[in-house]
């Protein structure tokens, strides 16, 4: 296998991650109402199934980037796959064979944040460590982000298909998933050999502080870009998901399908640009800049207009700002960061992202039931000001190419 086919399948492999993950988590989000009624449990309960996920992958992704760079990509990668599966098993078993499992299942959701937390984070930087090409890893990273969306694409489709049979058996499906992606990692993802200084846990923390010090102002504004994108994104989600079935009397498969609309048209626009932008840091920061002023044109229009049809054509829109910005994003961070050190920095951008997606719902969820028309003040506002921040803020310098060596 030439070196350029063996990139490519272990760039398609390592594409397993964050898919798995996305169908691991979202596809349980359309099943929580059967999970309540089956359980017997209040609605605040069924949201912990979603909640404790999301805080414990939050709390621990700084540390599985610290892990990865100090012991390896895969060392982490692979055994967190495997919590993963284990905790998602738990799940199933506990739903499948005890009268009162929720206790159980919540304890199959913590592992199951364990083993994100160490999983699909630690592909960003694993990109840069198989590239050497700033447009090779913009590229990557284009299809990684398409991988990410294309899972939430089929989550609530798989998940309301998978429940119409078994109420449980997406719980199942995790271990199934979670097996092929460690087979794909362990037999065809192939990463570069570097030259591992040994710091001790104190020099670590030292030179982090400095990378900090000495690129925080971009690397911050693109923490909080980040976070504000996954924010608006599955607010949104949360916001078509309540109005298809209150309003338009949308439900099941028929809803997870227009659900699918906006994020397909951002998973394709995720793979065009990584495929697209090049090496430009400039070009880079312009389409970040205009992804957000799509962004929030979408939302100005929407408050103007928010009938059915407009309703879909805007999200579309802003799904398309959405989708450029992010491959962009991550090529900044993974390209302007030493790759000794990009496993820890590119953690807390993920951890960032992980705080958007858990605050977004409960942020809109309040909003709605003040006045609808908020929603767009909201989602419009926050779009100009992560343009504001992008304007003012993101300015990387450019990273001097380093050799690296192959096995």
């Amino acid at each position: 296998m030439t070196r350029m086919k063996s990139k490519k399948v272990s760039l398609l492999a390592t594409s397993s991650v964050p898919l798995v993950m996305t169908l691991g988590n979202s596809m349980l989000i359309p099943v929580l109402p059967i999970i309540e009624e089956k359980l017997g449990i209040t609605p605040f309960q069924v949201s912990l199934i979603i909640t404790v996920y999301s805080i414990v992958a939050i709390i621990l992704i700084p540390i599985a980037g610290y892990l990865s760079d100090r012991f390896g990509r895969k060392f982490v990668m692979v055994p967190c796959l495997i919590i993963a599966g284990i905790g998602g098993g738990i799940a199933g078993w506990a739903s499948w064979k005890m009268e009162d499992p929720f206790i159980i299942i919540l304890l199959g959701r913590v592992l199951q944040g364990i083993g994100s937390a160490g999983a699909a984070p630690i592909v960003i930087p694993m990109i840069g460590d198989m590239f050497e090409s700033d447009k090779e890893i913009t590229s990557g990273l284009g299809l990684i982000e398409t991988s990410n969306t294309a899972g939430k694409v089929l989550s609530p489709i798989i998940g309301a298909v998978l429940a119409s049979f078994i109420w449980f058996l997406p719980f199942w499906f995790i271990p199934f998933f979670s097996l092929v992606s460690v087979l794909l990692i362990v037999f065809f993802v192939k990463i570069p050999k570097h030259d591992r200084k040994e710091q001790s846990v104190a020099e670590f923390i030292k030179s982090v502080k400095g990378t900090f010090k000495e690129k925080g102002r971009w690397l911050y504004a693109i923490f909080v870009v980040g976070c504000i994108i996954m924010f608006i994104l599955f607010g949104v989600l949360f916001y078509l998901s309540d109005m298809l079935e209150t309003k338009y009397h949308i439900d099941g498969v028929n809803k997870g399908l227009l659900l699918a609309v906006p994020l397909l048209f951002l998973s394709t626009s995720s793979f065009i640009a990584g495929k697209k932008i090049g090496q430009s840091k400039g070009l880079m920061k312009l389409v970040i800049a205009g992804g957000m002023a799509l962004l929030a044109f979408s939302f100005v229009a929407l408050r103007l207009q928010h009938s059915f049809i407009f309703l879909l054509i805007f999200l579309v829109f802003s799904g398309i700002g959405i989708g450029v910005a992010l491959p962009c994003l991550d090529a900044l961070i993974t390209e302007g960061i030493e790759k000794e050190k990009r496993g820890t920095i590119t953690s807390f951008y993920s951890a960032m992202r992980f705080i958007g997606v858990a605050a977004g719902p409960p942020a809109y969820a309040y909003v709605m039931s003040i006045s609808e028309h908020l929603i767009f003040y909201l989602s419009g506002g926050t779009s100009l000001i992560a343009l504001l921040i992008v304007l003012l803020f993101i300015k990387p310098k450019k990273e001097k190419k380093r050799t690296i060596k192959y096995a």
